[in-house]
């Protein structure tokens, strides 16, 4: 089967060859380090987590590289909140992302460099486009001539004359009004980062001192935003890449200029792929930082754990409108709860005295075939998660009714659905089907293991009233206990 996807810059969804038929170049745009990490991002990085599985799975090398985005006006806002200066405040995001997509169970990107690390390679890079005619100085600062590349417009689908001012840059320092920074002279000021300040934080003035600025051919300044991504893409994987992900809302003008600058500076294709993943929305609006509605990922994997909140951010595929909601939340931890009972079922009758190597049940195989067919056709159809979802909810159907309808197993049958569960489910989708837990659900089993211990001796003596309230007291704090012929099961 032929992976598909659907590509941004054509408007289609098209066959995937990339450059090279071993591996795949795949740049994420990451975040600005300046606020807590909300679903929003999640929902980015699980979906091209997912994609990196699947690519990997179907036999390429992946090299995924992930910015974070540590300069900014919106982080020298939080100076004083979050952090003495710029730096401090960005480090001390940068940790919490990492954090949270360590508890999401994302895999580690090849590599996440920093915009204050590249500051030489966007120099150099804004030097060869003001060398190349697209880009010129002004009063320290530096300026993509947008009527110098042709093809500016064609991600978003707009003319240079649709397009607005970019920036809030003087009208009288730029050629052309949607002209954009490539490098911004001096530091920061108060009106850079007035819409950004909380009321209750120091004087703007302090904060604004603690911004960082670097030596240029122009003089001293800063970074644009536009100009880094395209640094970082070229220095980690290459002047052209596969696939480059991020976002709806940085179709433009962020990906856009993306575009411009580097295929302006090196004459060939930026990315041959463009994948945007639409926002998260709560309440009919985007879930943002700036518009306080969201809810942070470090609150959510506390209330929730990693494998609901994967199964709600890959219930929708990243093409489709997803909303947060409490009804969808409940949607998700159902999903998840027949999953995992799904495969639960199966390893228990697989390793059961009941399973028998000449019992056959051709349902139950002819169920895992298929579930393993409609998951890579899902998957192969632009990344499809939830249908790829959806097959595995079938693959539990099919090991239920083969466990409630036999009293023999069929041990090469239940085998195939656990693997299958353990390489679509775990590997590719990143659920916990097969992994080791973690050492506090470890020692929450020990425990829950000593007070069943503790409740066989109670029955033992005849204590059948306290054994009873034992088994109570767990239910209670959400441990499901099973009395059977070979003793107590439980789950947590």
């Amino acid at each position: 089967m032929t992976l598909r996807v659907t590509n941004t810059l054509t408007g289609e969804k098209e066959r995937f060859e990339p450059s090279d038929p071993d591996s795949v170049l795949l740049y994420y745009c990451g975040l600005t380090t300046s606020d807590p990490p909300h679903l929003g991002h999640a929902r980015g990085w699980v979906h091209v987590d997912v994609m990196c599985r699947w690519l990997e799975q179907v036999g390429y090398d992946v090299r995924h590289v992930e910015n974070f985005t540590d300069i900014n006006e919106k982080i020298v806002a939080r100076v004083g909140e979050d952090g003495d200066s710029e730096a401090d405040v960005a480090r001390h995001y940068v940790r919490q992302v990492i954090e949270d997509m360590r508890s999401l169970n994302l895999d580690r990107a090849e590599v996440y460099p920093r915009v204050s690390e590249h500051v030489p390679e966007i120099v150099d890079l804004v030097e060869r486009l003001v060398e190349g005619g697209h880009a010129y100085e002004a009063n320290g600062s530096v300026y993509f001539d947008v009527t110098s590349f042709e093809a500016y417009g064609k991600l978003s689908n707009q003319t240079v004359e649709d397009i607005e001012a970019q920036g809030t840059d003087a009208e009288s320092e730029k050629r052309h009004p949607a002209d954009f920074a490539l490098w911004k002279a001096g530091g920061v000021g108060p009106e850079d980062i007035a819409e950004h300040r909380h009321p209750e934080a120091d004087p703007a003035e302090e904060a604004c001192e603690t911004a960082q600025t670097w030596d240029s051919p122009w003089g001293e300044g800063r970074p644009g935003w536009h100009i880094e991504c395209s640094a970082m893409s070229m220095t980690h994987l290459d002047e052209t890449i596969d696939v480059h992900v991020g976002g709806q809302d940085l179709v433009f003008p962020h990906h856009e200029n993306e575009i411009a600058q580097s295929e302006a500076a090196t004459g060939q294709q930026f990315a041959n792929y463009w994948l945007h993943v639409r926002l998260l929305e709560t309440d009919d609006e985007k879930m943002s930082s700036s518009l306080g509605n969201y809810f942070t990922v470090s609150e959510a994997v506390a209330e929730f754990g990693p494998d609901v909140l994967r199964t709600f951010l890959l219930s929708t595929a990243y093409t489709s409108r997803a909303t947060y909601s409490d009804e969808t939340i409940a949607e998700a931890q159902e999903r998840w709860d027949r999953l995992e009972r799904g495969y639960e079922r199966a390893v228990e009758a697989c390793d059961s005295v009941d399973a028998y190597a000449t019992v056959t049940d051709e349902t139950l195989r002819s169920a895992v075939e298929t579930a393993t067919d409609a998951f890579a056709t899902a998957m192969n159809d632009d990344f499809n998660t939830r249908e790829a979802t959806t097959a595995l909810l079938d693959l539990t159907a099919a090991v239920n009714t083969h466990v409630d309808d036999h009293e023999a197993y069929d041990y090469r049958g239940l085998r195939q659905a656990i693997a299958a569960f353990e390489t679509f489910g775990g590997e590719v989708l990143g659920l916990g089907f097969g992994t080791e837990q973690d050492s506090e659900v470890t020692v929450a089993g020990d425990l829950v293991e000593l007070v069943l211990n503790v409740r066989e001796q109670e029955r033992a003596a005849g204590n059948y009233e306290r054994a009873d309230e034992l088994r109570d007291e767990l239910e209670a704090i959400g441990v499901e206990v099973q009395d059977t012929d070979d003793g107590p099961t439980y789950r947590l």
